[in-house]
């Protein structure tokens, strides 16, 4: 599904994404991660718990991402029109654990806000 398709919401402090527009979290797990862009870390997210999660039927991302002082409280999960599987709050607390995937998601959203332009001498 292209980005597009996923409906961005703004939220207290921060963003929620979702592909209805008003998703639920039918089964969730949170963590903290440094100063970055909100929308770009959701989206990075919401990518990684599909992957762990895309065999659960009826399974749809959820992420919020909330700016809390100097870091983010990430939010993640879904909803699922079906059973939820026991392990499925395991699973997605391990996608936000895990370091590789932490690095990758804030070193794509860049830290804190977008830089200003170089200066330029002549």
């Amino acid at each position: 599904m292209a980005r597009r398709d996923w409906h961005m919401t703004e939220i207290e402090g921060g963003v929620a994404l979702s592909r209805t527009g008003r998703g639920r979290l039918d089964v969730l797990a949170e963590t903290v991660l440094p100063a970055a862009r909100p929308g770009r870390v959701a989206h990075q997210v919401r990518q990684d718990v599909w992957r762990a999660l895309r065999r659960v039927r009826g399974f749809s991302p959820v992420v919020h991402v909330q700016r809390l002082g100097g870091e983010l409280r990430v939010v993640a999960g879904g909803q699922v029109s079906g059973r939820v599987p026991p392990d499925a709050s395991a699973r997605i607390a391990a996608v936000l654990a895990d370091r590789g995937n932490r690095a990758r998601w804030v070193a794509h959203a860049g830290r804190g806000e977008p830089r200003a332009a170089p200066e330029r001498h002549s």
